[in-house]
């Protein structure tokens, strides 16, 4: 569904810090708008914000960034974050392809990727998020042994991209193909996996650490 434009949302993002509608000049300068030293967390593709706000209630001294396309989802998403009191969150409407424009190196300690679009013709596979052309695009700025959390309810997409993790030198941490029967106790349920797990679809999940060895699986 085509979600209708809404003309007001982007003038209402405009007013607020939290919104950060131009990021190109931020590369490197993601502490000075948080304001502390405090790691930074990105999840890509935020949708209506319900992990991202809970992750961020939940872990006051660590920075999040959420990423999405359109106004019209991360509007709410911080009137949500606003409602909450909450201020370690800064929100970016923009392409994930240009994501290597808008962090340094070493700027990141950790990336959430939550049900990415499983492109499952051949000919798309490089525009999944799990793609070794983007995990090349987040080594540019993710710090050494800093992880990528990813979920997913698409087999064929979380098989291979266990494959593309490897190959670009991710050491699996954590594995599981029914994330609700796991021993996993750390997850916070998007929307989208709330509803889907309700119908009995299982959620596949992993933890992928950039470079060596894992120091111990989980």
């Amino acid at each position: 569904m085509r979600l209708r434009k809404k003309w007001w949302a982007r003038p209402e993002m405009e007013r607020d810090e939290k919104a950060v509608i131009e990021p190109w000049g931020m590369k490197g300068q993601w502490k000075d708008s948080f304001k502390n030293e405090n790691p930074i967390h990105l999840e890509l593709g935020c949708g209506k914000g319900q992990f991202i706000s809970r992750l961020a209630e939940q872990n006051k001294d660590i920075n999040y960034v959420a990423i999405d396309l359109k106004d019209e989802v991360l509007v709410f998403v911080l009137r949500k974050i606003n409602e909450m009191g909450i201020t370690n969150v800064r929100l970016i409407p923009m392409f994930i392809e240009r994501i290597g424009e808008i962090f340094a190196k070493d700027e990141v300690s950790k990336i959430y990727i939550n049900f990415c679009n499983p492109w499952p013709k051949v000919s798309h596979y490089k525009r999944r998020l799990t793609h070794p052309r983007f995990l090349k695009k987040y080594k540019t700025f993710l710090k050494p042994g800093a992880e990528v959390w990813f979920k997913s309810d698409d087999d064929d997409l979380f098989e291979a991209s266990l494959d593309y993790f490897r190959e670009e030198g991710f050491a699996e941490v954590y594995k599981t193909w029914d994330l609700q029967e796991s021993d996993f106790s750390e997850n916070i349920e998007t929307e989208y996996e709330e509803k889907f797990s309700s119908f009995g679809v299982k959620i596949k999940f992993g933890i992928f650490r950039l470079g060596g060895v894992p120091e111990g699986k989980r």
